[in-house]
C-alpha cells in the first residue's frame, strides 16, 4: 500500500495493464478499468474511501485496500498471510466477510493462527506441521485432533 497515495491511486498502480515503459509512457484509462476499480472498492468496502490517502486508513482498511491492490490484477488465486493480524474484533469480522465474499469467484488460501477468525470463515483446515500434513478437516476435527494437540499444545 502506497501511504501517500489515494485509495483509487492505488489501486489503479494494482491494475493488471501493460506497465512497460512503452505502455506506461502511452497509458489512457479506460472505461473497462474505471469499472474495474469500482467494482473492487465495492468488494472492498471502501467506495466511500475512494479519495482518502491511503495513510489515512485504519490498520483493517488498509489490509483491505491490499486485498483490493490484488483483486485489481483478477487471480485465480488469491494467498494471504495472516489478514487480521493487529486487528480489532469488528475488522476481524468484516475481513471474515470479505473473504466468505472473494471465495465466490476466487480460490483464496489463507496461512492463520488466529482460531476463532477461521472458525468463522467455515471453511476445511489444514493443518501443518514441518511442512507436512499434520490434519485436515473441519475446525473443531483438527482442533480436537490428539496430534494437532500434542504437537502445538506440547502435551
Amino acid at each position: 500500500v502506497f501511504e501517500s497515495q489515494t485509495v483509487h491511486d492505488n489501486l489503479l498502480l494494482a491494475l493488471n495493464v501493460d506497465h512497460s515503459v512503452r505502455g506506461t509512457l502511452f497509458w489512457r484509462g479506460s472505461k473497462a478499468e474505471t469499472e474495474r476499480i469500482d467494482k473492487v472498492l465495492e468488494t472492498i468496502r471502501l467506495t466511500e474511501a475512494r479519495n482518502r490517502l491511503a495513510g489515512s486508513l485504519s490498520h483493517g482498511q488498509k489490509q483491505w485496500l491490499e486485498i483490493g491492490m490484488l483483486l485489481a490484477q483478477d487471480p485465480k488465486l488469491l494467498l494471504v498471510d495472516e489478514p487480521v493480524a493487529g486487528m480489532t474484533d469488528i475488522e476481524t469480522h468484516l475481513t471474515a466477510e470479505l473473504l466468505k465474499e472473494i471465495n465466490k469467484t476466487h480460490t483464496v488460501m489463507v496461512v492463520e493462527h488466529d482460531m476463532t477468525f477461521v472458525r468463522e470463515l467455515g471453511v476445511k483446515v489444514t493443518c501443518l506441521h514441518e511442512g507436512t500434513v499434520l490434519a485436515e478437516g473441519t475446525i473443531d476435527q483438527v482442533s480436537s485432533n490428539e496430534r494437532v494437540i500434542e504437537v502445538y499444545l506440547g502435551r
